[in-house]
């Protein structure tokens, strides 16, 4: 249990920041246009009418 606590655990915690921080850095080699957040688009939610529109939705 000791080694999992002094060698394995560290070393996890230190292979996920390395990966972490090449991810967010890899943002400097992008495209400008691709280094931006991509466009979200407005969805409409078509509803029922009425409860008994919602009951036939539901057969």
């Amino acid at each position: 249990m000791a080694i999992i606590r002094q060698y394995i655990a560290p070393l996890l915690v230190l292979l996920v920041f390395i990966v972490a921080l090449v991810a967010v850095s890899a943002r400097i080699f992008l495209p400008a246009d691709m280094a931006a957040p991509a466009p979200i688009e407005e969805t409409g939610v078509i509803l029922p009418a009425t409860a008994m529109d919602l009951f036939t939705f539901s057969k």
